[in-house]
C-alpha cells in the first residue's frame, strides 16, 4: 500500500500558499484611528543641548546610588524668559528622570575616579513635587562630559549675570528715587531761605512803625 503521506504535505503547501497569495482585494478596517497631536510641554523651548546619557539619583536613607533610567538629556532654553532648564526622559517608556531649572550659584564637578560622569545639586520636579537631589550622569564618552558640563556652567554664569543686572537696575531705581527726593528737598530749602529776607523785612518795617507810634505818642 502506497504512502499518501507527500502528497497530503504536497497538498497542504499548496493551500498554504494559495492563502497567502495576495488576492488584491482591499480590507476597510474595522476601527479608524484619528490623529492626536502629542504636546511634550517643550514646545515654547530651544534644545541648547541633546545628549544620550544615563542617569542616577543618590538615595540619601539608603544611602547609595540608584538608577534613575538611560535616555536624552536636554538643556532647554525658554523663548521668552530666556531661562533654561534640564530635562531627561527614558528612551523607551518617556518617563522623566529629571526636570529643574539651571539657576545662579548651581555648579556641576566631575565625578571622582570618572571622566564620563559628572555630579550636581538640585532642586528637582520630576516627581511632581520639588525636591532637593543630587544627581549623577554618565555619558558615552569623555568630551560629551565636558561638553555637558561647559553649556552646564556657562548656563549657570550666565543666570548669576542676568541676577547682577537685574539687581543693578533695582539699584539704579532706588538711587533714581533718592536723587528725586534730594532734589524735592533743595526746592523746598531754597523756598524757605527765598521766604526768609522776606519775613525779616517784614518784622524790621513793623518794629519800626511800633518805634514811630511810641514818638509820637510820648511827644
Amino acid at each position: 500500500m502506497a504512502s499518501t503521506g507527500p502528497e497530503r504535505e504536497n497538498r497542504e503547501e499548496e493551500a498554504e500558499a494559495n492563502e497567502d497569495e495576495d488576492t488584491g482585494a482591499q480590507v476597510a478596517p474595522i476601527v479608524r484611528l484619528e490623529e492626536v497631536a502629542v504636546t511634550t510641554g517643550e514646545e515654547n523651548e530651544d534644545a541648547v543641548l541633546d545628549l544620550k546619557a544615563k542617569m542616577y539619583r543618590f538615595d540619601k536613607e539608603g544611602n547609595q546610588w540608584k538608577e534613575r533610567g538611560a535616555g536624552t538629556v536636554k538643556l532647554l532654553k525658554h523663548k521668552q524668559t530666556g531661562k533654561v532648564r534640564l530635562v531627561m526622559r527614558q528612551s523607551k517608556t518617556l518617563k522623566i528622570c529629571a526636570n529643574h531649572l539651571i539657576s545662579s550659584g548651581m555648579s556641576v564637578q566631575e565625578h571622582s575616579g570618572n571622566e564620563k560622569s559628572c555630579l550636581w545639586h538640585a532642586t528637582d520636579f520630576s516627581d511632581g513635587e520639588l525636591k532637593d537631589e543630587l544627581f549623577c550622569i554618565r555619558f558615552a564618552s569623555i568630551e560629551n562630559c565636558k561638553t555637558f558640563m561647559e553649556k552646564f556652567t556657562e548656563i549657570a554664569e550666565s543666570q548669576q549675570v542676568g541676577k547682577e543686572s537685574t539687581e543693578g537696575d533695582e539699584a539704579a531705581g532706588l538711587i533714581e528715587n533718592l536723587s528725586v527726593e534730594e532734589k524735592k528737598n533743595d526746592e523746598k530749602a531754597k523756598e524757605a531761605e527765598d521766604k526768609e529776607p522776606a519775613k525779616e523785612e517784614k518784622e524790621t518795617k513793623m518794629e519800626k512803625a511800633e518805634e514811630e507810634k511810641k514818638t509820637e505818642a510820648s511827644t
